[in-house]
């Protein structure tokens, strides 16, 4: 009776649960071992900490839990800063001194201002596979150690294409796989 009473919940989470680790395993295997995919913040409410576990379940790997984790400029930061990327990556530097600084690029320039500012991490936002591989190699050629995560309308495809042109990425990031993951249909049965 107790299993009755829960049935549908306890269904309608688990079902959640292994459509985003299915999903993630689908987009890792796409990623041929050339790099890893990083889940986002965009979860659904009160589900964060399991959608984050279910991507590791499924072979992702966690991004941030929080605004905490690490410093991002985004396009609205840059925009408060007029497009100054060395002036914003210096504040963030200054303020939090312990945070890993990540910029959100979303042309070559942006990305030359980045590396030249000591990003540790840059985002390709938005960027076509041929912009990805461009800005990638630019950035490993300048610095290997920053990290490059492209992102923005990241798929089953596009991350496949991304691994065969070669691009020396280390993470793509989506929120495919907490947002708009591919439902596995499970169900309760009992045998009498």
């Amino acid at each position: 009776r107790m299993l009755l009473s829960v049935e549908r919940s306890l269904l309608n989470v688990l079902t959640i649960l292994i459509s985003v680790a299915t999903t993630t395993r689908k987009l890792v295997d796409a990623t041929r071992g050339k790099f890893g995919v990083l889940d986002t913040r965009k979860t659904i409410p009160g589900l964060r900490y399991l959608q984050k576990y279910a991507v590791k379940v499924g072979g992702g790997v966690n991004h941030r839990f929080g605004l905490y984790d690490m410093v991002m400029i985004k396009d609205n930061h840059i925009a408060v800063f007029k497009g100054d990327i060395l002036k914003a990556v210096k504040m963030a530097k200054e303020s939090f001194p312990m945070h890993k600084v990540e910029v959100e690029c979303d042309n070559l320039e942006q990305v030359k201002l980045a590396v030249e500012a000591g990003a540790h991490v840059i985002m390709l936002d938005n960027m076509s596979v041929e912009e990805i591989k461009m800005a990638s190699e630019y950035i490993k050629s300048i610095n290997p150690e920053i990290i490059v995560e492209a992102s923005g309308n990241i798929d089953e495809e596009k991350i496949r294409e991304i691994a065969e042109s070669g691009a020396p990425i280390d993470f793509v990031s989506t929120s495919k796989m907490t947002m708009k993951y591919d439902v596995v249909d499970i169900s309760f049965v009992i045998e009498e």
